[in-house]
């Protein structure tokens, strides 16, 4: 485990932070940066985990296969799994949070004993349906930094910014320590620590600040 190769993403090296928020305008400014990240896990044969819209499940499979991916034969080893919005965040027409995290925390314990690391990426629109549960999803994203510096790999939070309004943005740019924007990674100067955000949304729900999460574009 020691000497895995070091994993790349938008052209730059992932250092001590694998938790991630990328921030895109189009599905092709997406996929020019996505998809060599998931084709060097491949290759290295890691772990792919990838949740996405059901409407959009035969797309990110092809999109897979161009970049090089033996969609069929990685499904078939268990390499690769593509999951949809409800068999995860939305399992059983609600999302929870905790629920979320713990079978985030099963999936990556499991995937050790067949597999050097895991990558994770979530497509995160399923937050702008109407399910009851979904507006936690800031509360989520923060609670993830708990779980995530223990596992070897990284987890994708992907997030088209035509979709979800500023304040949203806001927080979610304070859940994540690394962060793209613009096709560049960096290190997230927002970034707050789970235990302050956490306190924060507390103070929130109690009233001293109106909830921004999860509010729709205008």
């Amino acid at each position: 485990m020691t000497n895995l190769p070091p994993i790349r993403l938008a052209g730059r090296t992932l250092s001590r932070h694998n938790h991630i928020c990328a921030f895109f305008n189009s599905r092709e400014e997406r996929d020019r940066i996505v998809l060599p990240y998931l084709k060097e896990a491949y290759d290295q044969g890691e772990k792919l985990f990838h949740i996405v819209d059901a409407r959009l499940h035969e797309e990110h499979r092809s999109a897979c296969r161009h970049c090089g991916i033996d969609v069929a034969g990685a499904e078939a080893s268990g390499q690769l799994e593509i999951h949809e919005y409800e068999d995860t965040y939305l399992a059983d027409g609600y999302f929870n949070g905790d629920r979320m995290i713990q079978n985030l925390k099963e999936m990556l314990e499991t995937s050790r004993t067949r597999f050097p690391r895991t990558r994770a990426m979530g497509h995160m629109e399923w937050a702008l349906e109407t399910a009851p549960g979904v507006t936690d999803i800031v509360e989520y994203e923060t609670k993830l930094n708990y779980v995530l510096p223990g596992i070897s790999g990284a987890v994708l939070c992907v997030y088209d910014l035509n979709r979800h309004s500023g304040s949203v943005v806001m927080d979610i740019l304070r859940t994540h320590p690394m962060v793209i924007i613009g096709g560049v990674l960096q290190e997230n100067p927002l970034y707050m620590p789970p235990d302050e955000f956490l306190a924060e949304l507390r103070q929130r729900k109690a009233g001293d600040e109106p909830s921004r999460a999860i509010e729709r574009p205008a």
